[in-house]
């Protein structure tokens, strides 16, 4: 595999390596993939724990007797015209 990098990047990369916490720019990209893996699991889970919240107001709101009645498809697309407005 080839990749093309921009000089800062690959002086970044020459860095690591030259600290001594990698032996070659192999090793420190694998290392920046598994801790991009490991973002992107901590994002998705935050954005899952926000979507739960969301929820659970839902919920209450429906059991406090908030909700709105959908009988058609023309009223739910109404309400997702005045959503987007």
């Amino acid at each position: 595999m080839h990749i093309s990098l921009t000089t800062e990047l690959e002086n970044r990369i020459k860095s690591k390596v030259e600290s001594g916490l990698y032996n070659n720019a192999s090793e420190v990209i694998r290392e920046a993939l598994r801790f991009m893996d490991t973002h992107e699991d901590w994002i998705h889970e935050i954005k899952l724990a926000h979507l739960r919240e969301q929820l659970k107001v839902g919920i209450n709101q429906l059991g406090r007797g908030d909700g709105i009645r959908i009988e058609s498809k023309a009223a739910l697309d109404s309400l997702f015209d005045n959503i987007k407005k």
